[in-house]
């Protein structure tokens, strides 16, 4: 069973299309199978640009010490902290150093050892009694409010949280260099 379908041409000649049975399924096959790729790469393209849209994870709340850990002390205490942070397909586990200090009000807070300058490593130093970044001499008072260089701002403070009998604090990162303190991830 064959079908001729004519069409004229703008010249006045004029074409002459067969199609029989064999070229409606070639034809029909050529477009399931089109439909068909293009409803299986879509789970394929989801899942290799899902890094690419996937936004970063925050930290999950890390355990900074017991609370009677805390209670005597007038000095920052540093505290090593592990986090996991997931970004994409991976997980990255990390170390950061935190200082244990009293606010003006007596209140526990939790400050980040990063400089806001250039993220150098702030110490703190008891002679002194002031944080001090070694890179740039940026200085700080116990409670991490900026006294002198380059740092725009003060030393970053996190969020805490007391669970049972122990503190707990958020890590974040917070970009440097700048007056206000932003987030990264």
């Amino acid at each position: 069973m064959e079908q001729q379908i004519s069409r004229e041409k703008a010249d006045g000649s004029r074409d002459v299309i067969i199609i029989n049975r064999r070229s409606f399924f070639g034809a029909l096959m050529a477009v399931g199978s089109l439909g068909m790729g293009a409803i299986l790469s879509v789970p394929v393209l989801r899942y290799v640009l899902y890094p690419l849209y996937a936004k970063a994870s925050g930290t999950e709340w890390s355990d900074v010490g017991e609370m009677s850990e805390f209670s005597g002390s007038a000095a920052p205490v540093r505290k090593t902290i592990t986090f996991a942070q997931r970004d994409g397909w991976r997980e990255v586990v990390s170390a950061q150093s935190v200082y244990v200090s009293r606010s003006a009000a007596g209140d526990l807070e939790v400050l980040s050892a990063i400089c806001p300058h250039l993220g150098c490593s702030v110490s703190w130093q008891q002679g002194q009694s002031e944080f001090v970044c070694p890179c740039h001499g940026g200085r700080f008072k116990a409670d991490g409010q900026h006294v002198y260089g380059p740092p725009p701002r003060a030393m970053d403070k996190l969020e805490t949280r007391v669970k049972g009998s122990k503190l707990q604090v958020r890590f974040e990162y917070f970009r440097s260099n700048v007056p206000n303190q932003e987030k990264l991830s």
